[in-house]
């Protein structure tokens, strides 16, 4: 699971956990660089993939909120716990290809068939370090 990262006002910086020197073990960013890191080595692209079925009897009550009309809760937490999921795939791709983060992360999903939905995490490898 990602956080924000409270050693910087970034927005779109997110961390898995904090190291003893005092940044992030392995963060994460929109962006296409860290304020506070340098990025010493890009190892190219990764990802992480999850395929979801809301399964059939959630997928009907869902289908009746759907009709009345506001959120619909079971599709929201589905899509919430599929998105930590694939950023969680993602971080470990990035770690086997010897990264200590990544940069330019993306989400992207679509349907497959009518009862499953694809969520895939994508960003650029990259290696770390203090800025000089």
């Amino acid at each position: 699971m990602t956080t924000q990262n409270p050693s910087t006002q970034d927005p779109s910086v997110a961390e898995a956990g904090t190291a003893a020197g005092g940044y992030a073990t392995f963060p994460v960013t929109t962006t296409f660089a860290f304020p506070e890191y340098e990025i010493e080595r890009t190892l190219g692209s990764c990802f992480g993939l999850v395929v979801r079925s809301m399964g059939a009897v959630r997928g009907v009550g869902a289908s009746f909120k759907a009709l009345v009309g506001g959120e619909v809760g079971q599709y929201t937490k589905l899509l919430e716990d599929s998105r930590r999921h694939a950023i969680d795939r993602l971080i470990e791709n990035a770690r086997i290809m010897g990264a200590n983060a990544i940069v330019g992360m993306r989400f992207d999903s679509s349907e497959i068939g009518q009862s499953l939905t694809e969520i895939a995490a994508y960003g650029t490898a990259v290696v770390i370090g203090p800025r000089r």
